[in-house]
C-alpha cells in the first residue's frame, strides 16, 4: 500500500500488534507430526513482526534496489512451525514521496475476504489512534478454530455424504489433457509468466449490472461460459475439467458466523462442464449456468469428504482421480477495498517473490480475475516451459472476445 501523508511508525506497531491479538489465524503455528499436519495458536507476546525502514537519505534508485532486497527478505522469512505467518513493514523514503506499506502473510493463515477485513481493520485503527482513542475493533464473529472443529463433524454427517455420488461422477469423467507446446517441460514456480487482458470500464458496467438482469446470473457463470467457449477452441473438447475456487464460507452450521473472521477458507473442487450444441452465447450461459447450480453447497463438500473423512469406503470412491489442469478463481470486486479510504492506496510497486522459485506449481493454467479501478482483469499464469506465450496471448483474446 501507499500512504499520501507519512506514517507513525509507533502507531502502526501497536495497530499490527493488536491485529495479532484480534484475529487469531494470524498466530497459527503448523507442525508435522507422524499423524500429518497439525495447526495450533500461538502466543501473541513474542517478537513483534513490525518493521520500520527510514530511507530518506538514498537516492531512488538505491531505494528501490533496497526495497527488493527487503521485499524478497520478508516474503521468505515466514515460518510455519515457529513462527511469524505475518510480517508488515514500513519504509519512510523522504519528503515529497509517499510512505510504502508491505503486508506479508501466508496464505495458510489469509484469503481474499481475510485481506478485505483485515485492511478495514488497518485504517479504522489508524484513524482512532490519530483521533487519540484507543483502539476499537469491530468485534470477532466465529473463531477459526470452532470453523474446523464443525467441518471435521460435518465431514461425517449423513447429510454430507449424500454428495458422493455426484462428486465421484466429477471424478470419474474422461476428459482430455490440455494441448503443450512441449511435451516435457517444467512446471516451476521460476519459469511462470503472466499474461493480463481487461475490459473497459463500459463493458465491466454492462457485465456487472445488466447481464445479471437479462439472464438471471451471477458474474461467475459469466466469466466460466467465456472460459470454457476459449478453452473449446484451443482443446477441441466438449468435455472441459476446471478447478474452481470458491470463498469456502459456505452457510452450513446455525450460529456460525464467518463475515469478520480471519483465515484460509477458500474451498476447491473440481467441475465437469459440457458444451452443447448451440452456439449462441445466450443460450450457453443458460446452459453453463444450470450446470453450476447443480454443484452442492457452492462446491465445499469435495475437500471436505477428500481431506476430512476418514471413510475408507469413500476414499475408495475418489481413487486415483485426474487433477484438473486448469484452475479458475475470480476474487471479485477488489478496488471496494480502499475506495472510500483517506489512508492508503494501492501501490504498483512489486510486493517481492510469493513463493520459492524451486517451487512446483500445481496447475498448467491459471486463471485470476479481479475488478480493479472499475475494469475487470484477468491473469493468465503459465510456464513457458510447457507453452509459448502467443499461445496464451491467443487463449486470453479469445477469452476476452467471447
Amino acid at each position: 500500500l501507499e500512504a499520501p501523508v507519512p506514517l507513525l511508525p509507533e502507531r502502526m506497531k501497536k495497530i499490527v500488534e493488536t491485529l495479532l491479538v484480534h484475529h487469531d489465524a494470524l498466530r497459527l503455528r503448523l507442525t508435522q507430526t507422524d499423524e500429518g499436519w497439525q495447526q495450533k495458536l500461538g502466543d501473541p507476546d513474542g517478537p513483534s513482526p513490525f518493521a520500520y525502514f527510514d530511507w530518506s537519505g538514498l537516492s531512488a534508485t538505491e531505494a528501490e534496489k533496497a526495497w527488493d532486497l527487503e521485499a524478497g527478505r520478508l516474503q521468505a522469512s515466514l515460518s510455519l512451525s515457529d513462527g511469524p505467518l505475518i510480517r508488515v513493514a514500513l519504509i519512510h523514503f523522504g519528503s515529497g514521496q509517499p510512505d510504502r506499506v508491505l503486508l506479508v502473510i501466508h496464505h495458510l493463515a489469509v484469503d481474499g475476504v481475510s485481506w478485505r477485513i483485515l485492511l478495514e481493520d488497518l485504517q479504522t485503527a489508524y484513524d482512532q489512534l490519530h483521533r487519540g482513542q484507543p483502539i476499537q475493533l469491530p468485534p470477532k464473529t466465529t473463531s477459526f478454530r470452532h470453523w474446523a472443529e464443525s467441518l471435521l463433524d460435518y465431514a461425517h454427517s449423513d447429510a454430507l455424504k449424500q454428495e458422493v455420488s455426484y462428486w465421484q461422477a466429477v471424478v470419474t469423467t474422461p476428459c482430455a489433457a490440455l494441448p503443450r507446446d512441449v511435451a516435457d517441460g517444467d512446471n516451476t514456480v521460476a519459469s511462470t509468466h503472466t499474461v493480463v487482458v481487461a475490459l473497459t470500464r463500459e463493458e465491466t458496467q454492462t457485465l456487472l449490472q445488466k447481464i445479471p438482469e437479462v439472464y438471471h446470473t451471477q458474474i461467475n457463470d459469466v466469466l466460466l461460459t467465456a472460459l470454457v467457449d476459449a478453452l473449446a477452441q484451443w482443446t477441441n473438447q466438449v468435455h472441459l475439467l476446471i478447478n474452481l475456487e470458491g470463498h469456502g464460507r459456505e452457510e452450513l452450521f446455525e450460529g456460525i458466523d464467518l463475515s469478520r473472521t480471519v483465515g484460509w477458507f477458500t474451498s476447491k473442487f473440481p467441475v465437469v462442464l459440457k458444451r452443447g450444441p448451440s452456439e449462441h452465447p445466450g443460450e450457453c450461459l443458460k446452459a453453463f449456468k444450470e450446470q453450476l447450480r447443480q454443484i452442492p453447497n457452492r462446491g465445499i463438500g469435495f475437500g471436505v469428504l477428500r481431506y476430512l473423512n476418514r471413510d475408507n469406503k469413500v476414499q475408495e470412491k475418489f481413487g486415483d482421480w485426474v487433477h484438473p489442469e486448469v484452475t479458475f478463481n475470480y476474487l471479485g470486486q477488489f478496488d471496494q477495498t480502499l475506495q472510500d479510504s483517506t489512508l492508503f492506496t494501492w501501490s504498483s510497486a512489486s510486493p517481492g517473490p510469493t513463493r520459492s522459485s524451486r517451487a512446483n506449481r500445481s496447475n498448467l493454467v491459471e486463471i485470476i480475475g479481479m475488478i480493479n479501478e472499475g475494469m475487470l482483469q484477468m491473469r493468465w499464469n503459465y510456464s513457458e516451459n510447457i507453452h509459448r506465450r502467443a499461445t496464451m496471448e491467443a487463449l486470453a483474446n479469445n477469452y476476452l472476445a467471447a
